[in-house]
């Protein structure tokens, strides 16, 4: 009987042991799902449903590290299988959601077929995918450089994702703030910056905040601030905006300590 019992013991630890180690990757997993959903929904011109997958796989991608942290559980595939689900959340549907957007200034349509246009407009068409090239990039980097401890170097993918989604719902709510000035050029310009912050050595640095006292964190408290201040005045584009002054404060940080 005593046999019975530490054999059934046993297996109970095993299995919950197997559970745990599984929930995290399950979150991650969602996380990927509503990015390729996400993609879906931006080729077919539906930039806001995408736009909410992608806030929702922000989620994910967030609560997953915090189910591992909470669990005491991490895998190699988990490292993988969460850099693959933030390439197609967070570079996939964001390059997506810019090409749809670049059709519909050259056709006035969200959806149009792709090969109904010329070759010069099919390039143009397809010009954000980089967008997708650099944040694999970012990943891969980011997996192997041991020095992004305490601080990220260049822009993570999810704030990338983030920005995109925030600034194509309002695109979408209000079109006539982007009338006149939010062109092809522009775009492309605003996708190539955003590539090479991605892929910079550029401190970006960290929202965690381990105490909560002013000094040390100063800047993180400016952000919470210039983020409540933002999406009380834009709604969902106040994202954009924070995510924006995000990267400025971590501009001139780099440069006064430089």
């Amino acid at each position: 009987m005593k046999i019975m019992h530490i054999f059934a013991t046993s297996v109970d630890k095993f299995t919950e042991m197997t559970f745990k180690r599984h929930i995290p990757n399950a979150i991650t997993s969602m996380n990927l799902l509503c990015g390729v959903i996400a993609t879906v929904y931006a080729v077919s011109g539906h930039l806001q449903t995408a736009a909410l997958l992608i806030f929702a796989g922000a989620l994910f991608d967030f609560f997953d590290g915090f189910a591992a942290r909470a669990l005491k559980v991490s895998s190699d595939i988990g490292k993988e299988l969460d850099s693959l689900a933030d390439i197609v959340s967070f570079g996939i549907a964001p390059a997506a959601m810019y090409s749809t957007y670049m059709k519909s200034l050259i056709t006035g349509q969200s959806y149009y077929p792709i090969g109904n246009l010329d070759t010069i407009n099919i390039i143009w068409t397809l010009l954000p995918f980089i967008l997708a090239v650099f944040a694999a990039l970012r990943l891969a980097k980011f997996n192997l450089d041991t020095r992004q401890t305490e601080e990220f170097l260049g822009l993570t993918t999810t704030a990338t994702g983030l920005f995109t989604a925030s600034l194509m719902w309002t695109i979408v709510d209000n079109p006539q703030w982007f009338v006149g000035w939010f062109g092809k050029s522009v775009v492309m310009l605003m996708i190539f910056i955003f590539c090479v912050l991605l892929v910079s050595e550029v401190p970006m640095f960290s929202l965690k905040i381990k105490k909560f006292a002013w000094k040390g964190n100063e800047l993180r408290f400016i952000l919470i601030a210039v983020a409540l201040v933002s999406i009380c005045i834009f709604g969902v584009g106040g994202i954009a905006v924070t995510i924006l002054a995000y990267i400025l404060f971590s501009l001139i940080k780099y440069a006064i300590g430089k």
